[in-house]
């Protein structure tokens, strides 16, 4: 931990901490848990991420469980010769297409902005013709504790890629 002078007023800036990546080659959803409480920024990063199916990618939050509703937000997609775009309620929308033989690379950043209010954007990119991301909020009903990068369908299997977090 160290202190920053702004002008007049001392900040206490917190040390960023890694979670473990984890292989995205198996499984329905990449979860971290044990964030702990003060944490007040988190960052999902992943690479070569691919899923066996066309459901878009999303990062659910939770306190204690996942919120799978309530979210307000929305993803995107471009390429030369396609935008599309979409409504995301049970997760912060990472893209609004997805093609199972791409790979994904990109960064989330979830902030909470008061108590429980969580508010982030992504940025997504592929090996395919083109790129995307999201955005989002959710108030929880509790302080938040865990994080997963999921798809919307809650079906579709990953099997390539890593996933991992920083908090701070």
């Amino acid at each position: 931990m160290s202190i920053v002078l702004d002008g007049d007023n001392l900040t206490t800036v917190g040390v960023i901490n890694s979670g473990t990546a984890v292989a995205s080659t198996s499984g329905t959803s990449i979860t971290f848990t044990g964030i702990p409480v003060g944490t007040k920024r988190i960052t999902v990063m992943f690479q070569g991420v691919s899923t066996n199916g066309t459901s878009n990618f999303q990062i659910q939050i939770g306190a204690g469980s996942f919120s799978t509703s309530g979210y307000n937000g929305s993803g995107w997609y471009h390429s030369a010769s396609t935008i599309s775009a979409g409504v995301f309620t049970t997760g912060i929308g990472c893209i609004n297409t997805v093609n199972a033989s791409y790979l994904y690379s990109g960064l989330a950043t979830i902030c909470n902005i008061t108590g429980n209010a969580w508010t982030g954007t992504v940025s997504i990119e592929s090996n395919g013709p083109g790129g995307g991301g999201g955005a989002g909020s959710i108030s929880l009903g509790g302080t938040l504790d865990r994080i997963r990068f999921t798809t919307v369908n809650g079906t579709d299997t990953f099997d390539a890629g890593s996933i991992n977090i920083l908090y701070e």
